[in-house]
């Protein structure tokens, strides 16, 4: 059985359309995001964030927004990954509607962050390996005693294999324009991730 994302990157890689510059900067992934989505979705992405956020617009005709930290490529792209997955009611709320809790979170806490941070490390991880940048799973518990468990890691695991089935959403679009900026190898599929790239 054909691999959809495998078909549809194959296709992205040949073609010849590419926005300028090739280096892993924030300005890049701004410009493809708001190529691709800022019309459609009247979603905007842009940096400079102390911390990262997403304010919907209060106006029906305005735009929403999506804030990575300060110039980090990597919030950059993990940021894009909540939006990605966020139905069109979350999208109408801040910060998507999600709980957060801040460092020194307990075991029970992590367990909570770890359950609703899986996709979307899932689809930062797909992002990274689009694009050719490191990906590191994050436990965002920097001040906590809490490592990386193998639960979490086994769980972004699972969800990117199911991820690298799906057809015609927002994450695979924009797997793809990656994919085409980057001149990567576009045969990305479920058996192109391992738990050891997360050691």
């Amino acid at each position: 059985m054909n691999n959809p994302l495998v078909s549809t990157f194959a296709i992205a890689a040949s073609s010849t359309h590419s926005v300028v510059g090739s280096e892993h900067d924030c300005e890049t992934i701004i410009t493809l995001f708001n190529q691709i989505f800022l019309k459609s979705y009247r979603t905007r992405l842009i940096g400079g964030g102390d911390e990262p956020e997403y304010i919907p617009s209060s106006d029906y005709n305005g735009e929403h927004t999506v804030i990575f930290t300060h110039d980090y490529f990597a919030s950059a792209l993990h940021e894009i990954a909540h939006w990605c997955i966020a139905g069109e009611q979350r999208r109408q709320l801040p910060d998507y509607g999600y709980w957060y809790a801040p460092d020194g979170r307990t075991d029970n806490e992590q367990q909570q962050f770890e359950a609703v941070e899986a996709k979307p490390q899932a689809i930062e991880w797909l992002f990274s390996r689009a694009c050719g940048s490191r990906f590191r799973l994050s436990a965002d518990n920097l001040t906590g005693e809490v490592i990386i468990s193998d639960r979490f890691k086994k769980t972004v695991l699972s969800e990117v294999k199911i991820i690298c089935t799906s057809q015609n959403t927002r994450a695979i679009m924009f797997a793809k324009a990656l994919a085409v900026h980057y001149r990567r190898s576009a045969h990305l599929s479920s058996i192109d991730f391992s738990l050891s790239d997360l050691l």
